[in-house]
């Protein structure tokens, strides 16, 4: 497959070592050559590499097992996962999720890719609920327009919204972007 193709999430082959791309830029810089600069983790070690290749470079993807997993609880073993279809239990290391895993709240479903039984990546839902645990008090008049404020979810991330969410209130958040949807 072509570089400038493959997205965040795809297992590929490089120097036989199987990698997981956790980033992906495209660059075009002026008139020279594209680029695409890829982070990569590595699946056996679990370090992350940086490495740049030309855009129209041929990169061999590997294609993973997809199956449906719901996020149980954390412990000092990593992330508790289920296979939804066998009810198998196992544990992730927390470095495989990185900033990840404060999107995730007991019962959450997503998608997990396997590689030989092994868990490689995932997919995180496309949005997900969480209740505001602290935020600053709204001010009384405020009107402008995009006028944000930090908050704190649940799961220890912390996200902008409008002054008028208040602590206790569930929100949707996009999980590509981080950024608050709306109300639940």
């Amino acid at each position: 497959m072509r570089a400038s193709d493959i997205r965040k999430g795809q297992a590929v082959l490089i120097e036989g070592r199987l990698f997981v791309v956790t980033n992906a830029d495209h660059n075009t810089p002026g008139n020279l050559r594209a680029k695409v600069q890829f982070k990569l983790r590595d699946v056996l070690k679990g370090t992350i590499i940086d490495k740049r290749v030309g855009a129209t470079d041929d990169i061999e993807v590997v294609n993973l097992d997809r199956r449906k997993v719901e996020y149980i609880y954390t412990d000092s073993e990593g992330l508790w996962l289920m296979d939804l279809e066998t009810y198998e239990q196992q544990p992730i290391p927390a470095e495989v999720f990185g900033s990840d895993a404060k999107y995730l709240k007991e019962n959450t479903q997503l998608e997990a890719l396997f590689y030989d039984g092994k868990m490689v990546s995932y997919e995180l839902p496309k949005t997900v609920e969480l209740k505001i645990t602290d935020t600053p008090p709204g001010i009384k008049g405020a009107t402008a327009t995009n006028q944000m404020k930090e908050a704190t979810c649940e799961t220890g991330l912390v996200i902008k919204v409008p002054p008028f969410i208040e602590v206790g209130e569930v929100v949707r958040i996009n999980t590509d972007t981080g950024a608050y949807l709306s109300r639940a």
